[in-house]
């Protein structure tokens, strides 16, 4: 089991930073696929980011690459998302989730299929 708790998230101008932080309990941290993913008001729940079990290995979604920064600390069990330029249509409540079944990324990892393990997720709204 794994137990995970978003921080982090609140109101920011465009153009504006934010960090998110993922605090993981039960299950080693440093054994498993982590991601984040985000749904805006009224839209499906979409992929953005990825990370192997090491952090050595990162997806992104083309819609936030070289906006957005994945990382964790397995020494302090979180999971981070630094989150820059942010823009309007980033406005989203966003969840950081596990793939307790692996440790590397595939392709399956774009996919909220791919997590068992899902926070309650932190609101991000960016204003204009």
């Amino acid at each position: 089991q794994v137990q995970l708790v978003e921080s982090g998230g609140g109101l920011v101008q465009a153009g504006g930073s934010l960090r998110l932080s993922c605090a993981s309990s039960g299950r080693t941290f440093g054994t498993y696929a982590m991601g984040w993913f985000r749904q805006g008001l009224g839209k499906e729940r979409e992929f953005v980011a990825a990370i192997s079990y090491g952090g050595r290995s990162t997806y992104y979604a083309g819609s936030v690459k070289d906006r957005f920064t994945i990382s964790r600390d397995n020494a302090k069990n979180t999971l981070f998302l630094q989150m820059n330029s942010l823009k309007p249509e980033d406005t989203a409540v966003y969840s950081c989730a596990a793939d307790a079944t692996k440790r590397h990324l595939d392709s399956n990892n774009y996919y909220d299929t791919s997590y068992e393990y899902w926070g309650q997720g932190t609101q991000v709204t960016v204003s204009s």
